[in-house]
């Protein structure tokens, strides 16, 4: 039998999404600005609940196209305001306007979103080593670093702990348990990733 992280166990979404997709290294800025956007969309929501909009979010955002959110004017914002397959928040849409175009900024800077965000972890990702949910803390010091950095840069609605299921789900940390079957099969694949790698323990 297939050990999972068992906070996945109670739904055949979330277990996909945990086996496909949670804590696999995403070196592709468009499917970071997807991240950010159902990220700051889940504060004070359950992760699920946003998973189940995801392609109403997918359509409503224009496949995550950071270029064309950051021209969304007030019609867009009332378009979105009008979409029931989303979380019709006003703070959190007005939000995802704004950090499309401080994204936009982020590529200009640093060449990518990736170059940007994957240097705080100097390319590597962070291999953590928990033994129950109990364990995985909610924030890090490394999340706080990242988040003041990016709400320095104009970003909203990234608080430390919204930074901190960014870097789960984006891979820059593996927080699957030691016996979660993705925790090594993440392992074996790094290498093929991030030529080299070896992992380093976790600060």
């Amino acid at each position: 039998m297939v050990e999972r992280c068992s906070w996945c166990e109670d739904d055949l979404l979330y277990r996909e999404y945990h086996d496909r997709e949670w804590g696999c290294p995403v070196l592709n800025d468009q499917k970071q600005f997807e991240f950010l956007v159902l990220e700051s969309a889940q504060a004070g929501l359950s992760w699920l609940a946003i998973l189940k909009k995801r392609e109403h979010y997918r359509q409503a955002y224009f496949n995550f196209d950071p270029a064309v959110v950051a021209n969304f004017g007030e019609k867009e914002v009332a378009r979105l305001l009008e979409n029931s397959g989303i979380i019709r928040n006003q703070r959190k849409i007005r939000a995802s306007i704004n950090n499309a175009r401080r994204f936009l900024e982020i590529q200009n800077e640093f060449g990518s979103f990736c170059n940007y965000l994957w240097a705080f972890v100097e390319n590597r990702p962070q291999i953590n080593s928990w033994n129950s949910l109990d364990e995985i803390p909610a924030q890090t010091p490394l999340s706080e670093k990242i988040s003041r950095d990016m709400r320095g840069k104009g970003f909203q609605f990234i608080g430390p702990k919204i930074v901190y299921s960014h870097l789960q789900a984006t891979g820059l940390v593996n927080d699957h348990l030691r016996s979660c079957f993705r925790f090594d099969e993440l392992l074996r694949n790094y290498p093929y990733i991030f030529p080299g790698f070896k992992p380093a323990p976790a600060n």
